[in-house]
């Protein structure tokens, strides 16, 4: 056999151009079935949180409670000194791992809390020698233990989820919001020191003791408290 003329460049351009055209159909094809998953994935997350907000609202509650058992009792002897009304935002991420850390979205709430801390005096600790009477003189002088906070409790009335955003590739966590309220209810706490709720009750007992000691006849009434700086510490 004798081998033809050589192709020329039209021609060789012309026989290469099927090949082309298949590979660029065989990419785009490609590129349509990537696009059409990753649609799908999406529309499929989405479809799922749509329904999940569906079902929370056609939700009906109901409520059944067992019957109530008095675990303990114990008997108090407080006086209370302070109250203060304390508001506060508290902001809570929850930062997940997907792709193997390559992504990290997150689960975020926005809490405004409003709670009341109240502080005073546990009279419980108070003994005989604390108590001091000079018949003579008719007076008596008084050895309190220092203020405390009692109880820091958050108003349910008043506090409430600003915000929650939760992002597409994150697990919304139910116990995200209990746990903003656990910090909010320690923050108050810490809120109500740091404004002096311990001084401002210690003030308030004072006057308390002292205009109750005077009602029964006595005329000079001193008050102290044990572990107070500055106002004549008892160890």
């Amino acid at each position: 056999m004798t081998a033809g003329p050589p192709l020329t460049e039209p021609a060789r351009a012309q026989a290469a151009a099927p090949q082309k055209k298949a590979r660029w159909r065989a990419l785009l094809w490609v590129c349509f079935g990537a696009s059409l998953l990753t649609l799908g994935a999406v529309l499929g997350i989405l479809a799922f949180r749509a329904w999940q907000r569906f079902e929370q609202r056609g939700s009906s509650m109901e409520i059944e409670a067992s019957p109530s058992v008095i675990s303990a009792v114990r008997d108090l002897a407080r006086l209370e000194g302070a109250e203060f009304q304390i508001e506060r935002v508290i902001s809570l991420k929850d930062k997940q791992s997907r792709f193997f850390g390559l992504v990290e979205p997150e689960d975020a709430i926005l809490l405004v809390a409003s709670g009341t801390v109240v502080a005073g005096v546990d009279l419980s600790t108070l003994s005989e020698s604390d108590v001091v009477i000079d018949p003579a003189r008719r007076a008596v002088n008084i050895t309190l233990p220092s203020s405390t906070v009692f109880a820091a409790r958050l108003d349910n009335q008043r506090t409430f989820v600003f915000k929650r955003d939760t992002d597409l590739l994150a697990e919304r966590r139910d116990s995200l919001e209990t746990r903003a309220r656990q910090e909010a209810e320690k923050s108050l706490a810490s809120a109500a020191e740091e404004g002096k709720i311990v001084d401002r009750s210690n003030a308030s007992v004072r006057r308390t003791v002292e205009t109750l000691v005077r009602s029964l006849g006595y005329r000079v009434v001193t008050v102290t408290f044990r572990g107070a700086p500055g106002d004549g510490e008892k160890k």
